[in-house]
């Protein structure tokens, strides 16, 4: 099994406030306009799934399978080149901030993995950067 962390990343929202959003996906249409178009098309979700097709890796879709209020949400893929699990884990810090961290666990062999190792640390950054970045209001 390998696993991919992101950094831990400083929320300037309360742990409630930051699950509560990304707990239903549905909420995603608060942050649409900011999803590059260009890197990601056909962008679908509802309160437990999200599907996109991004070029070249082709439509990936998660679904929500399991909600541990208020300090992680479990995806895993239900489409995808590569079956992977995906959690994000809320903490707090204080009253009115917390951290995140994205964990990425995926069954690869050996070649595989020398292949995807890579682009999988940076998308779980720049994932982790987007939703660092979400107002959580």
């Amino acid at each position: 099994m390998s696993k991919f962390e992101s950094s831990i990343k400083q929320i300037p929202y309360s742990q409630q406030a930051v699950y509560a959003m990304l707990s239903d996906l549905g909420n995603i249409e608060k942050v649409r306009d900011r999803i590059p178009e260009d890197k990601i098309r056909d962008f679908r979700f509802d309160r437990d799934t999200i599907a996109v097709t991004a070029p070249p890796v082709g439509e990936l879709r998660l679904r929500i399978v399991e909600r541990d209020e208020p300090k992680c949400i479990k995806f895993a893929t239900e489409q995808s080149p590569i079956p992977f699990d995906l959690w994000i884990q809320v903490l707090p810090v204080t009253d009115a901030t917390s951290k995140m961290k994205l964990t990425i666990k995926a069954e690869l062999n050996p070649f595989i993995k020398g292949m995807v190792q890579g682009p999988l640390k940076e998308g779980v950054e720049k994932i982790a950067d987007a939703l660092a970045a979400i107002r959580y209001e």
